[in-house]
């Protein structure tokens, strides 16, 4: 049963950002409501309800647009104000089925995890030593239980998403992002995943080069996301942007397929992304290197791991 937007009981702002247009709030939804197979994990209220993370964004203006001005595709408009050659106007676009204003995501039922992560939390640069990531991180991301990532392997099974795979091979798959509908956002907004198959490469710590090693794999995916955007976007190689999270937001390996031209997203940031063609490159020429190198990223203060890595950072030498 599709999830009733109504039934939702607002708390309290989690975050908002006025430059990306997006608001996240917490509140709860029925229990009742949610098919998730999580549902009675995340301990319902006494009231029946399950904690609820709503994240609204306004959605891409669509390229036609401003040829339709004259069409009445605005309903209204308000002058604020106007001086020399510059005039500034709010606009209500008129309601169309074709047009939506918003485009709301739902996490439900919502852990602690989750609730941190869509807070607002200052970001601290931290230094990750081998020595850190075998005593703190590993331990962290090995405590994870399996339910975090089952909508992973309910993609990666056929049980969800089948409709939207663009390729798939018993090594990993590809399909749109959910930040990106192909329907109403325009090309340059292109966001796909290629989620890998084997789950215990957990993130880029876990890649290896030489013989036996993920190479073979990651190449893999580099030519098959060339092919995909070539074929189905009519996108010239070099259109794309191919990247890997450090840390990740889930602990299962995946790599993030971009437009180049887009420059308004958070996670391709200098202290979290990390080019794919840069760690091919890297595993070509030393294959035990990502497991030996210093690694230095933006931790949120909301982060699980953040207690632990900011207290070992005057140990770092």
């Amino acid at each position: 049963m599709p999830i009733q937007l109504q039934d939702f009981e607002f708390e309290r702002v989690l975050d908002e950002n006025p430059y990306f247009r997006c608001l996240n709030v917490l509140g709860t939804l029925p229990a009742s409501s949610v098919s998730s197979s999580d549902a009675s994990l995340s301990g319902s209220t006494s009231d029946g309800r399950l904690p609820a993370i709503l994240r609204l964004e306004r959605t891409p203006f669509p390229l036609t647009l401003p040829q339709e001005f004259s069409s009445g595709v605005l309903e209204n408009t308000k002058c604020l104000g106007s001086t020399d050659i510059y005039t500034w106007i709010n606009g209500w676009l008129k309601r169309r089925d074709d047009l939506p204003d918003l485009k709301i995501s739902v996490i439900c039922p919502a852990t602690d995890v989750h609730i941190r992560k869509y807070s607002k939390q200052d970001i601290l640069m931290v230094y990750e030593t081998p020595e850190l990531y075998e005593k703190v991180v590993k331990p962290y991301i090995q405590a994870f239980p399996p339910s975090r990532t089952q909508w992973v392997r309910n993609i990666l099974d056929g049980t969800s998403e089948a409709h939207s795979l663009l390729h798939s091979t018993d090594e990993f798959l590809i399909l749109p992002d959910m930040k990106w509908d192909p329907t109403t956002s325009p090309l340059t907004a292109l966001y796909l995943l290629a989620l890998v198959r084997d789950p215990s490469i957990r993130s880029m710590r876990d890649l290896r080069g030489g013989e036996g090693g993920h190479l073979p794999l990651l190449n893999a995916i580099r030519d098959a996301a060339h092919s995909i955007v070539e074929r189905k976007y009519g996108l010239v190689r070099g259109s794309v942007r191919l990247y890997v999270h450090y840390q990740p937001s889930y602990y299962h390996f995946h790599v993030h397929i971009v437009h180049a031209s887009q420059s308004g997203i958070m996670g391709m940031t200098v202290g979290q992304a990390h080019l794919l063609d840069d760690i091919i490159s890297l595993l070509t020429v030393a294959p035990d290197i990502l497991s030996s190198l210093t690694l230095t990223y933006g931790l949120g203060s909301q982060h699980g791991l953040y207690g632990q890595m900011v207290a070992a950072q005057n140990n770092v030498a």
